[in-house]
């Protein structure tokens, strides 16, 4: 067997373990014990029968014990059992946490560690993972210091800086658990702005001020370059837009702004270079090398692939002080089972995952690829196709769980951009180390750094608006094997030689052709099954609300979501340029971002109550387009088409209700008495909470509807009563794949499933189309990931 196989297949057998048992933990102490004794087993074995298969074995057993008994040791300390008792019920908490992730002003969530937890005057000694999720659009400003300024973060000219990591901060919220084998113990919903405890530790200090100099720097960089620079450099993508962004992961660029192995090698090279030229022992070179690359992993923030790739830096470092050959696959094996170790949780981390097969895509097909284009081309020019080539084809199978999709252009965007990264990284750390030190010069090499990383913006942009920019693909796990299999098929026929080639390019051919037909026939099936008489459209808009309702050829639109591209796609697709009624429940981004594509195209806008300038510049911009833009109350009501709808929620007056979450539009629409066809009713919720809504049901007689749209996106914070005096056939909920927040809820879903509500999910089902049927109490639901069902 290749000794590349022999080395990582033990490797991968513990990870796979590792991924079962951190979604049940309560295994973990049989499975350790058990594979700690298989593992015995296997090496007596190996040494009476000197097999080196009975070995290797033993060596996937000892592995695979040792995350599972990490797991068994830290389970109890990541998500002691209080949490989830504080989380059932709903307590309010507050709780005592220090950042593990910058935190801006304008963010939804940040990374945190809770060290102390409050709840019903008990104190709980924790260090759990935790996911902080902002007030309603933020915290609106994160105050970098307490009242009283002291000198390290003097805020006394009204200025506020971003926190860093290390910053220890108070909170007060609500806790959500999440699944067992996610890497955050606990979410945590605050409903106060953070109060500022202690500045970061020393080690801490230094690096945040230089990221916080690099990013005040940069922002006076123009367009593309000016946003990417960052990323490039430290891996900071703060200032990256969410055009730019969805451009680079359109065109299989956004990698390049992860700090990965490529960064560290580059820190690291420069240093022995340096220290080679200065006359500096090879031991001396080797020590300051790891205490650079220790200090660059704390100014880029020790992120999952961070350290993958500055573990690896250290073990090639002591390698080469030792005096030992180095085998690559060696090394990413050693790195990635010490980290998984470590924190077993990494094993699901998709940072962690996509970083380490692309670097064992790079060892271990890079070079066979590139031989096998060179056949047919220039040297330079097999290792620059080979190069992108194998990292895309080792991680792409990984990224469809992300986005069911392939990248057309993928391999051509990163052979124009790539060479362009590792200047723009290059100069763009020096800028980052010389402008706290001298500032001049700092901002002489900031300048050089824009050019190449304005390259790589403008690539990003370029293939992300041509055509065919990324083509559709099986979602799930049918995808992900389908693609693995095409995967292995194609190294085949491009490595193998001989016989093998030709069965191999056969085999290709076959299930290439196999693979295009059914997705031609998908397509063409659901042009066929293309429901012409749905009454409700759910957008697939991300984590996100955007409902469309259709009566009587009038149009109503309820929220935008999140993402102006998105929505313009589904409108799109559903023929609509004009908005009859454009219902705004409340002015989270995540339901008037995209408020901007029907500006100019409503004819009439009711909204909820407004709270800042920005919701009404909202506002401000449909009006000056022509729309009548109305604040609604309770029992207001209007037509639309064949459908009467009326304001059930919220009342005039709110007494103990700020805008916000709580003070959504709750719309119902009925048919009229003069309805020709069958029509739908539906009640559409906001993002009521579960007191709000309890509030709703004490003042409201709900009679049964065919759909209900699920308050928030289908989260823990509901009141079952509602449901159940609902009584809708199909509860529609809005919400984006692995969108963080842990929505829809597993509790969300069982009290669905208790009223005898069926579910259309947007991450599972994409866009979804509700038409009614001749039976009173049964819906016909169309899906773009599936075939015409009814419920």
């Amino acid at each position: 067997m290749n000794l590349d196989l022999r080395l990582s297949l033990p490797v991968a057998a513990a990870w796979l373990v590792a991924v079962v048992v951190i979604g049940v933990p309560g295994w973990a102490p049989a499975v350790a014990i058990a594979l700690w004794l298989a593992a015995g087993a296997l090496i007596a074995g190996a040494l009476l029968s000197q097999r080196r298969f009975f070995a290797s074995v033993a060596l996937g057993c000892a592995l695979a014990a040792l995350c599972s008994t990490s797991v068994a040791v830290h389970a109890e300390t990541r998500q002691p059992e209080a949490l989830g008792e504080l989380a059932a019920k709903h307590t309010t908490v507050t709780v005592i946490a220090t950042t593990t992730s910058a935190v801006r002003d304008s963010a939804d969530f940040f990374q945190a560690t809770i060290t102390t937890l409050e709840a019903d005057g008990e104190s709980i000694q924790l260090e759990s993972p935790a996911l902080i999720f902002t007030e309603r659009s933020g915290f609106g400003g994160v105050d970098a210091a307490p009242a009283a300024p002291k000198p390290a973060l003097d805020t006394s000219d009204g200025d506020r800086e971003p926190w860093g990591i290390g910053v220890t901060f108070t909170v007060t919220g609500t806790l959500a658990s999440t699944a067992p084998g996610d890497g955050r113990a606990v979410l945590l919903f605050a409903t106060d702005a953070p109060e500022w405890r202690a500045d970061p530790d020393w080690q801490f200090d230094w690096a945040n001020q230089l990221r916080r100099t690099f990013a005040t720097a940069t922002s006076s960089l123009p367009g593309g370059g000016g946003e990417l620079l960052g990323g490039l450099a430290i891996g900071d993508t703060s200032a990256v837009s969410d055009d730019l962004d969805a451009a680079m992961k359109t065109s299989s660029l956004s990698h390049l702004t992860a700090v990965s192995g490529a960064n560290c090698a580059i820190v690291v090279g420069l240093i022995m270079a340096l220290g080679g030229r200065l006359g500096a022992q090879r031991v001396v070179r080797i020590g300051l090398s790891i205490l650079v690359l220790l200090a660059f992993v704390i100014v880029v923030t020790p992120d999952p692939s961070v350290l993958r790739a500055a573990l690896m830096a250290t073990f090639v470092l002591i390698a080469l002080g030792s005096g030992r050959p180095i085998r690559g696959m060696a090394v990413l094996s050693l790195a990635t089972i010490a980290l998984l170790v470590v924190d077993p949780w990494l094993s699901r981390n998709f940072a962690f995952v996509l970083s380490v097969f692309a670097t064992a895509g790079l060892l271990l097909f890079a070079e066979p690829l590139s031989q096998s284009l060179g056949r047919w081309m220039p040297r330079w020019l097999s290792l620059v196709i080979a190069v992108p080539l194998a990292a895309q084809l080792a991680c792409q199978p990984v990224l469809l769980l992300l986005q069911p999709s392939l990248p057309t252009y993928g391999v051509l965007a990163n052979m124009l951009a790539a060479p362009a990264a590792p200047i723009a990284t290059v100069v763009g750390l020096a800028a980052c180390v010389a402008l706290s030190v001298i500032p001049l010069i700092g901002l002489a090499l900031m300048w050089i750094a824009w050019l190449p990383s304005a390259w790589v913006a403008a690539v990003a942009e370029f293939f992300a608006e041509a055509p065919w920019a990324r083509i559709p693909w099986w979602d799930g796990w049918v995808g992900v094997v389908t693609l693995s299999v095409l995967t292995a098929l194609l190294l085949a026929a491009l490595v193998a030689s001989g016989v093998w080639r030709a069965h191999a390019l056969r085999l290709l051919a076959i299930a290439t052709t196999c693979a295009l037909a059914v997705v031609a026939g998908s397509a063409v099936s659901a042009a066929v099954t293309w429901p012409r008489d749905w009454q409700f459209a759910q957008c697939d808009v991300g984590q996100g609300d955007a409902v469309v309702v259709r009566s009587g050829g009038t149009t109503a639109l309820i929220d935008t979501g999140a993402e102006p591209e998105l929505l313009e796609s589904c409108l799109e697709r559903l023929s609509i340029d004009h908005i009859d009624l454009l219902v705004l429940t409340h002015f989270d981004h995540d339901h008037v971002g995209g408020t901007e594509t029907v500006v100019g195209r409503v004819g009439a806008a009711v909204v909820g109550p407004v709270s800042s300038p920005e919701d009404e510049a909202v506002l401000e911009a449909l009006a000056a387009a022509g729309a009548a833009v109305t604040e609604v109350h309770a029992g207001d009501r209007g037509q639309l088409g064949e459908l009467q709808w009326s304001i059930l929620w919220p009342t005039t007056q709110l007494s103990g209700i700020e805008p916000g979450n709580d003070a959504s539009v709750v719309i119902e629409f009925r048919p009229r008495p003069d309805c020709v066809e069958q029509c739908l009713s539906a009640v559409f919720l906001g993002d009521l909470g579960e007191s709000a809504q309890a509030r709703l049901t004490a003042a409201q007689t709900f009679r049964p509807v065919d759909v209900v749209k699920v308050s928030h996106h289908g989260s823990g914070d509901q009141y079952p009563a509602l449901y159940t005096e609902l009584k809708a056939t199909l509860g529609l909920i809005g919400v984006g794949a692995e969108n963080g927040y842990g929505h829809p809820t597993a509790d969300a879903l069982a009290m669905l499933d208790d009223a005898g509500t069926a579910v259309a999910r947007s991450d599972l089902s994409g866009l979804v189309l509700v038409s009614p049927t001749r039976r009173a109490g049964v819906v016909s639901l169309w899906s773009e990931r599936g075939a015409a069902v009814s419920h």
